[in-house]
């Protein structure tokens, strides 16, 4: 299965927005925009709000059905391991393999040894097209990057080849994932990586390397902008680089995971895969949700009361509930108003605080945050839930559709 130029990976983690989150793709190919959508879950969402694979298939399914949708779409099995993937491989055609867990964990001397004769004709004074400066590859500076790295693409070739089998020839798209680690991969890193994974015959079409700064959840980048914008391009000139030398699949491309909200990298992220006539994949997920809850807190009533409930019981849970994305918050206590406050809010005060609008001076992106990862409090109050999500429907569509094709696609795409 080869992967189209631009996708966009969308997360619903109730399984309500599908039509919605649809309607943004098709309102953006009607501007001229080929972006294709992918619909991604995690197992850790799916636990927790107590769903299942197929169920994610079916809202994809059926949204492709109500709004006509001809021409490609994806149904991504996110963060995935060896031991979860079986339970995806009926239903998804798009894999994210995770193995966060094996970085920094040698691989045997053996097949370290065996990866750096692998890379010999990398040694030495190495010259990418589209960089300056060559890279200076030792074989002491392969071992360094192979001890962090390679047990774990060995571990994404296991998992490639479970789904594989699996699949029993039916088509479907690997992406490798190295981003959940302690420590951005500079581009050398990045080329490394992508000879471990040719060497483990992984067709991956995506990868998810860490990049510099922080990738919080439903917030803005929080870094460097001119570093970013320097290692993004050469990470896009690795990639180019990698297909030719290690026979890679040609629509490899980066993938940006929590790229949801990312503003101020939108603008470097649209200019450089233009320069390089380059393919992208931005993986959003919670901004779905958050719009969901900020559509029921401008219907008042039931569905005001539903938001503040959720910022109650994630206020008393705070530790179980950010435990799980610490890597990927920042959260100031004192800076997050207190239950009594926001009992005392009206519609239009919830919904500025929650809403990403630098402009707004009631925005509050440590609220935000933790609203983001507090969707377990909405999945245990069950069907008066998703009971409002209906009963409001039309509304927390127009903000999840505008959030989509306004705050994200055009700014990256267009």
């Amino acid at each position: 299965m080869t992967l189209q130029k631009y996708t966009f990976g969308m997360g619903d983690r109730f399984a309500h927005q599908g039509v919605a989150q649809l309607t943004a793709i098709v309102k953006a190919a009607h501007a001229g925009l080929s972006v294709h959508p992918v619909w991604n879950k995690s197992n850790r969402e799916h636990l927790l709000v107590k769903t299942a694979p197929a169920q994610l298939r079916a809202e994809a399914d059926a949204a492709v059905a109500t709004l006509g949708w001809k021409l490609p779409y994806y149904v991504d099995a996110d963060h995935i391991s060896l031991k979860s993937v079986d339970a995806f491989t009926q239903s998804s055609d798009f894999f994210t393999v995770d193995v966060a867990d094996f970085v920094g964990q040698p691989a045997s001397p053996d097949s370290i040894d065996a990866f750096v004769a692998f890379t010999t004709p990398l040694l030495g004074a190495l010259a990418i097209p589209g960089i300056a400066d060559p890279f200076h590859l030792t074989p002491a500076a392969v071992r360094a990057v192979a001890a962090k790295f390679l047990l774990a693409i060995e571990e994404a070739g296991r998992i490639y080849r479970r789904i594989r089998d699996r699949k029993a020839g039916y088509p479907f798209v690997i992406e490798c994932s190295v981003d959940e680690t302690d420590k951005p991969q500079t581009p050398v890193d990045l080329l490394l990586i992508l000879a471990m994974i040719a060497r483990e015959g992984i067709p991956a079409q995506t990868i998810a390397p860490k990049f510099t700064g922080r990738f919080n959840k439903g917030v803005d980048y929080s870094g460097d902008l001119a570093q970013f914008e320097k290692e993004f391009d050469q990470d896009l000139c690795v990639i180019a680089f990698a297909v030719k030398q290690f026979g890679l699949p040609p629509s490899l491309k980066l993938s940006v995971h929590s790229g949801s909200d990312k503003f101020s990298l939108y603008p470097i992220i649209n200019r450089l895969i233009k320069k390089h006539a380059a393919g992208l994949h931005v993986k959003t997920a919670g901004t779905t949700w958050l719009e969901e809850v900020i559509g029921l807190a401008e219907a008042g009533g039931e569905g005001l009361a539903i938001a503040k409930e959720i910022h109650a019981g994630a206020a008393r849970r705070f530790d179980e509930l950010t435990a799980p994305y610490a890597p990927v918050i920042d959260i100031d206590p004192a800076r997050l108003p207190s239950p009594a406050a926001v009992a005392r809010w009206d519609s239009s005060a919830f919904a500025a605080a929650l809403r990403h609008d630098q402009s707004n001076p009631a925005y509050n992106p440590h609220f935000r945050q933790l609203i983001h990862v507090s969707f377990k409090v909405a999945a245990e109050l069950g069907p008066r839930f998703t009971d409002a999500l209906e009963a409001h429907a039309p509304l927390i569509a127009r903000n999840v559709t505008a959030n989509l094709l306004d705050r994200h696609i055009l700014p990256i795409f267009s």
